[in-house]
């Protein structure tokens, strides 16, 4: 049977099993997965089962359902797939069977961040320029392509936040998070990035938390 891992910054909350039509989500009570949170509207997502089929739609939302940081408003679900949803993400399994493994996270920012001054002006208005994205190269998302469409992108493991990939009008840039409580450094191409923004160029290779993960531009 299919199941939803449900994680808040890679920490695990909850797991869900696939085991009815449809499976509700959403700020009101009354949904069959209710998650306590401002940027995600009173009846949010759908999850539907149809055959040996399941599928994400959107319901309308204010801040739309990312299916592998893109926007949607009906896909059917891959193995692996990470759905965010405001500030959770779930990652479907289409075998129950399968244990969810920590590993690290990349989190859309639905709403402008603060955290860091990238020193340079972000837009969301990117009419014309390259879409950026990372390619999984190890761990359990192994292949996985995450679309970086948001203008803030945070990427951190169990919980910790490491670092902020930044789109800007002409490029994207990487910054790290000063974290005390974390012993994992972000890297890219093997060296420690800082609190200074570092524009990443493709195919460049980000490792954080034993995961590599590889920037490229989407066609």
């Amino acid at each position: 049977m299919a199941k939803l891992i449900l994680t808040l910054d890679g920490a695990v909350i909850r797991e869900y099993s696939i085991d009815k039509d449809s499976i509700s989500i959403g700020r009101k009570h009354g949904n069959d997965i209710q998650l306590n949170d401002l940027t995600i509207s009173g009846r949010h997502s759908l999850i539907t089962k149809v055959g040996d089929n399941v599928f994400i739609d959107d319901l309308g939302s204010t801040n739309g359902s990312l299916l592998n940081g893109a926007r949607v408003a009906k896909s059917k679900l891959q193995h692996s797939d990470v759905i965010q949803i405001g500030n959770y993400q779930f990652t479907f399994f289409s075998q129950d069977e399968e244990d969810y493994e920590p590993t690290m996270f990349l989190r859309a920012e639905i709403e402008d961040t603060k955290i860091i001054d990238t020193k340079q002006k972000s837009t969301t208005d990117n009419t014309g320029a390259k879409l950026g994205a990372v390619k999984v190269l190890s761990g359990p998302l192994k292949g996985k392509v995450l679309e970086l469409r948001k203008p803030f992108n945070t990427l951190g493991f169990n919980g910790s936040k490491m670092a902020i990939i930044a789109r800007n009008s002409t490029n994207y840039t990487i910054t790290a998070i000063k974290n005390e409580d974390s012993i994992n450094i972000a890297m890219v191409n093997g060296r420690d990035i800082s609190t200074d923004a570092l524009e990443l160029k493709e195919h460049d290779i980000i490792e954080l938390a034993n995961t590599q993960i590889e920037f490229i531009f989407r066609d």
